[in-house]
């Protein structure tokens, strides 16, 4: 009776295996996990890589399976860029590759593979550097304008996450499989927590836009990486035209620097200067203009400031009660991302009354005015 076949090629399994058979659960795919097709060549299985890794890599992506979706990824590259490897597993599987599907005649020359489970090693020896991440992080912010992230602006996985390395060159070609071991034994720097500041802003500055000068002094480290100096700095900090109370603008890694740490991100938090005629509502400035109880019922024309510097005469003619509101339009704050527009002037009236009235007007108001 001859042998029966322990092991499968891929596409026969692929072939003969309907949904939910056990057949069908052979192991992992590693060209999906990479999401490459099997006819994929070393290039693609590098660039596959170096996409994957960086989007699941745990110092950027914080969703609880991140860590191990990228050993996942260390793993299937481990495979597919080692014909040897990728030879077997694609005529075997993953159980033919970790359980002697590679056997030839029986000669005792059994291919087993078994994962080292290090995929930060992985990483490492990819780039050809032990820590390369910060180099791309810091990078990639560069490109944002005066290190500017705006509402926690995050990269976007659609963008080219490989032009940084590009610039350093780390290509992932002369790096594979260097500093494999030493980077298991290199211990992985953290970043120090971002030194957050309050920067007070007057509307018109909001308004107007513009730039203002930080001094900040700072530990750097001095050429030889051990020894440190106390340099100062100027940082200058743009602020667009419009720009909300709470935006944030990020200089990355300008804290302190020690042998042991990655320098914090510096940040600066917008806040509002009270203003002596106006205040804030989203786009839209409100003015309180204060009329006497007469200009409340005869009518009148209030003057009213606006943010730029000029006035605006507003005729009154009805009553005005406690609580009217009028608008001026488009003469409040630029809008953050249409400069070219603007909010709204609100004025809000404020009555005056009396503190006391003669007899005799008191009789005519009562002849005169409305009982409700």
């Amino acid at each position: 009776m001859p042998a029966i076949l322990l092991f499968w090629s891929r596409a026969e399994r692929n072939k003969y295996s309907a949904p939910g058979s056990v057949a069908a659960v052979m192991g992992k795919d590693y060209y999906k996990i990479l999401g490459i097709q099997s006819g994929a060549n070393e290039d693609e299985i590098k660039k596959a890589y170096r996409k994957m890794a960086l989007k699941y890599h745990p110092d950027k992506n914080k969703d609880p399976n991140a860590e191990e979706k990228f050993k996942e990824i260390a793993e299937a590259y481990d495979v597919l860029s080692d014909p040897k490897k990728r030879a077997v597993y694609d005529q075997y599987g993953e159980e033919g590759l970790k359980t002697g599907g590679g056997s030839s005649g029986g000669s005792g020359n059994t291919f087993h593979y078994t994962f080292h489970g290090d995929p930060h090693a992985t990483f490492a020896s990819f780039f050809g550097g032990s820590n390369p991440f910060d180099i791309f992080f810091a990078s990639s912010r560069s490109r944002m304008f005066n290190g500017f992230d705006q509402e926690d602006m995050d990269i976007d996985d659609d963008d080219d996450p490989f032009s940084a390395f590009g610039r350093f060159g780390f290509n992932g070609i002369n790096g594979v499989h260097r500093r494999h071991q030493e980077s298991l034994h290199t211990r992985r720097k953290v970043q120090d927590p971002p030194v957050i500041h309050e920067l007070k802003v007057s509307l018109e500055e909001i308004y107007h836009g513009s730039t203002k000068r930080m001094k900040i002094t700072r530990r750097r480290l001095n050429p030889d990486g051990r020894t440190m100096r106390t340099e100062d700095k100027i940082l200058n900090i743009v602020i667009k035209r419009g720009w909300k109370e709470g935006t944030k603008i990020t200089f990355p890694k300008e804290g302190d620097a020690t042998p042991d740490n990655i320098p914090a991100d510096i940040v600066f938090i917008l806040k509002d200067k009270p203003h002596s005629h106006f205040k804030r509502d989203g786009t839209n400035v409100v003015y309180t203009a204060n009329i006497s109880l007469k200009e409340a019922l005869c009518g009148c024309t209030v003057n009213i400031p606006t943010i730029d510097g000029r006035v605006i005469p507003l005729p009154c003619n009805d009553i005005i009660k406690p609580g009217t509101v009028k608008r001026l339009r488009g003469e409040g704050l630029p809008f953050p991302k249409a400069p070219s527009q603007r909010g709204d002037l609100i004025v809000e009236f404020k009555i005056r009354f009396p503190d006391r009235i003669a007899p005799q007007t008191r009789q005519i108001l009562k002849q005169h005015l409305p009982c409700s």
